[in-house]
């Protein structure tokens, strides 16, 4: 997100706040003193979330009781979760979106005491753009503390990946030099593209690998070029030892393989001549481009272990879609690579976050937001009853719906979460995984979610020993009959016909036991039975590249399972090359 990253030896800790820019011999340990600072002190608040959860209410109230917003809620009356819940529907962005506009235009107090210093950007379901306030307030009372606790995994484990800028790969960093701009003049930005130093005061929050040498690219490239900037990114990084590849998005970690061989020819081209894109750049390299060149002739392909041995970790979601592709993907950047979960958070602010190694999920982060949860079969509406973090329960998916000082009240960004266990200690703090988002797919009652289609895939696939690349689906209604979902998948190796059939079965059989109304529909006849698409191995991945190609930034294009769009479907299905078979 940020211009620098740690790159020095490590000193004593020097405290929870940095106004001065460390100078670089200091850097690294001030880094890695911060980020187990902020581990530390919200363990410590593990002991009792319950209070701290308290805190974060009453802190909220009184910051922003003099805003429009609170003013109209009464926020100097409230007291409890339960007034909260009382004074103030649950809402989503659109229901939101008219008292963020004014703010946009410049109007203060409107839901945050402090004004907003940039506006986050968010896809969302839909695809359109939002317009996150982001308060100085909010960044360092919500932001900060989970943010720099979730690098404390890399940095106790993986030290040698934070020893030089050059040893992450940053495929998120992507800063710009004339961002786009509210009514009222403000920054318009991912999260991505803001510079926390320069902005918050906050010099130790630049990510790993955000000062690497291709960070700020040495060569003219047009802003919205994502496709080439990500070309003249790898082109450089396979000059250097790295170590660690940093996604969030995950589909962006399943683009490299993809894109190395996409650009082979170009990239040892580029190495020889000491070329940056065709322009010049440095020294020619002709001894690393022989290598290069023995590598895929040995090999018989490319594949980022061979290029970069001493890989070791990823950091990225490693749920949702990505349970079904991230083993093999591991593979491609080599047998022992490590995949660390990235925070369960969005623009509007963060849910979970890993503290340790485990494989998917992250602690609540009670310091940050009031949250509130609702069972994740609900329809959520503004008066929909929720459950406090304490009456989780271990197994059961739940929409996420939290309160922060930042602005967002009784908020549904959207996210379904999957609680993976909680502590056996009273007061117990959850660790939640992402589960999906809470978009439905329901043409005939059977009201399926992301996550139970996941489940049921995964399952389906486990039980016939295949593996796939990523996968879709669409509900379609032939002539006549009833509807019917179908699912693309894109395999990792060829399939025979029986095997294709074997799956079809087993997915449909799964479906029916992940969900009661996909069940119930099938057993009424309101939906046939589903059928298989075989796409070519790299179809999701093309379609992935052209959509990038189309201006849309790589953070943003993100898996999708449900796909109701025909002409996405189209493009998925038909213009994008695929195997052939119909099941």
């Amino acid at each position: 997100m940020q211009t620098a990253e740690p790159s020095a030896a490590e000193p004593a800790n020097t405290g929870s706040s940095n106004t001065e820019p460390p100078h670089a011999e200091d850097r690294l340990g001030q880094y890695r003193a911060r980020v187990f600072e902020e581990r530390n002190r919200l363990r410590r608040a593990f002991s009792d979330p319950a209070a701290r959860q308290r805190e974060v209410l009453t802190d909220l109230l009184a910051f922003n009781a003099g805003t429009a917003y609170g003013k109209a809620h009464d926020f100097d009356r409230l007291r409890t979760l339960d007034d909260l819940r009382k004074a103030v529907p649950v809402q989503d962005y659109a229901a939101l979106s008219p008292w963020i506009e004014r703010m946009a235009e410049g109007e203060p107090g409107v839901l945050t005491a402090d004004q907003p210093a940039v506006f986050f950007t968010s896809s969302g379901s839909t695809g359109a753009h939002k317009k996150i306030p982001v308060t100085p307030r909010f960044m360092h009372t919500t932001f900060f503390p989970f943010y720099y606790a979730a690098w404390a995994p890399m940095a106790e484990h993986f030290p040698d990946v934070l020893t030089r800028p050059d040893a992450v790969l940053n495929l998120k960093h992507d800063p710009v030099v004339a961002p786009a701009t509210t009514a009222s003049g403000r920054p318009h930005v991912g999260a991505s593209q803001v510079d926390f130093g320069k902005m918050f005061g906050e010099h130790l929050s630049a990510e790993p690998g955000t000062s690497a040498p291709w960070a700020v690219l040495p060569v003219p490239v047009a802003a919205d070029d994502h496709v080439e900037k990500m070309y003249l990114r790898l082109r450089m990084a396979v000059e250097s030892d790295v170590r660690c590849v940093i996604g969030i998005n995950p589909a962006m970690v399943a683009a490299v393989p993809y894109q190395l061989r996409l650009w082979w020819p170009r990239i040892v081209k580029d190495v020889r001549d000491g070329t940056l894109g065709g322009h010049p750049f440095r020294s020619p390299n002709p001894e690393r481009a022989a290598e290069l060149e023995r590598l895929e002739r040995y090999f018989g392909t490319v594949r980022p272990a061979h290029i970069w041995p001493n890989m070791r970790l990823l950091f990225c979601w490693t749920t949702g879609l990505a349970t079904l592709y991230l083993p093999r993907l591991r593979e491609e950047f080599g047998p022992s690579v490590t995949a660390l979960p990235a925070p369960v958070a969005a623009s509007e602010g963060p849910v979970g976050v890993a503290l340790d190694r485990h494989p998917t999920a992250g602690s609540l982060v009670v310091t940050a937001s009031v949250y509130e949860f609702v069972d994740a079969d609900r329809d959520l509406g503004p008066d929909v009853e929720t459950l406090g973090p304490h009456e989780l329960e271990p197994g059961r998916e739940y929409h996420a719906i939290y309160s922060h000082v930042g602005g967002l009240y009784r908020y549904a960004g959207g996210d379904v979460v999957r609680v993976v266990d909680v502590p056996s200690q009273p007061g117990g703090v959850p660790r939640v995984s992402y589960a999906g988002r809470r978009n439905l797919s329901d043409v005939a009652g059977e009201r399926l979610r992301d996550a139970q289609v996941v489940r049921a895939l995964e399952s389906a696939l486990g039980g016939a020993g295949l593996a796939v690349r990523n996968a879709a689906c669409h509900a379609e209604t032939p002539d006549g009959q009833a509807p019917r979902y179908v699912f693309a998948l894109a395999g990792e190796s060829a399939w025979s016909a029986d095997e294709t059939r074997r799956l079809t079965a087993a997915l449909d059989t799964e479906l029916a036991r992940e969900s009661a109304g996909y069940r119930a529909a099938r057993d009424a006849g309101r939906l046939g039975p589903a059928e298989l698409l075989r796409l070519d191995r790299d179809a999701f991945l093309e379609e992935w590249q052209d959509s990038v190609g189309r201006g849309v930034r790589p953070t943003q294009v993100k898996d999708r399972l449900f796909r109701q769009d025909p002409e996405n479907w189209r493009r998925l299905t038909g213009a994008v090359a695929r195997q052939g078979d119909r099941s």
